[in-house]
């Protein structure tokens, strides 16, 4: 088979791409009017700051919300489309959200959002771990209730 372009055959079942990728079964770009796109994140700690980044290409930073309640940090944006007339496009376009849970709860001042080539930037002071919180408590060793009896 060196050399030659082996296609795919035909299968009476979809591809799992069309089912579960981005686009309903058998009707392209078809979102229900609620839904809004996930943002991908990643997080990381450095030096006491909970860092996370969140991907959000060609959103002007004016669109963009941060929101905290305790320990989750909740971001959203509206990236809206031209009325410009494409023949193909894979852009996203509407509502995004994602709200992540940080290992602390998010103190009231020293947060710091950022954005730049397409990556906002929060950076959120951590508290060290009270190590003192946790402690031992001794166990006595008690009469049972057998000795009880034959006292």
């Amino acid at each position: 088979m060196t050399g030659r372009n082996s296609e795919r055959g035909h299968s009476l079942f979809p591809d799992f791409n069309v089912l579960f990728g981005r686009e309903f079964p058998g009707l392209p770009g078809w979102r229900p009017a609620t839904a809004a796109h996930s943002i991908p994140v990643e997080m990381s700690t450095d030096g006491g700051v909970c860092v996370l980044r969140a991907e959000l290409p060609g959103v002007d930073p004016e669109d963009i919300t941060v929101r905290v309640d305790g320990d989750v940090v909740t971001v959203s944006a509206e990236f809206g489309e031209s009325t410009e007339d494409r023949a193909h496009s894979e852009f996203r376009y509407g509502s995004f959200r994602r709200s992540v849970r940080l290992p602390a709860e998010v103190p009231p001042d020293g947060v710091d959002a950022s954005y730049a080539d397409g990556i906002l930037t929060l950076r959120v002071p951590v508290p060290e771990e009270d190590t003192e919180a946790g402690r031992t408590i001794p166990v006595k060793r008690g009469h049972s209730a057998r000795q009880g009896e034959m006292s």
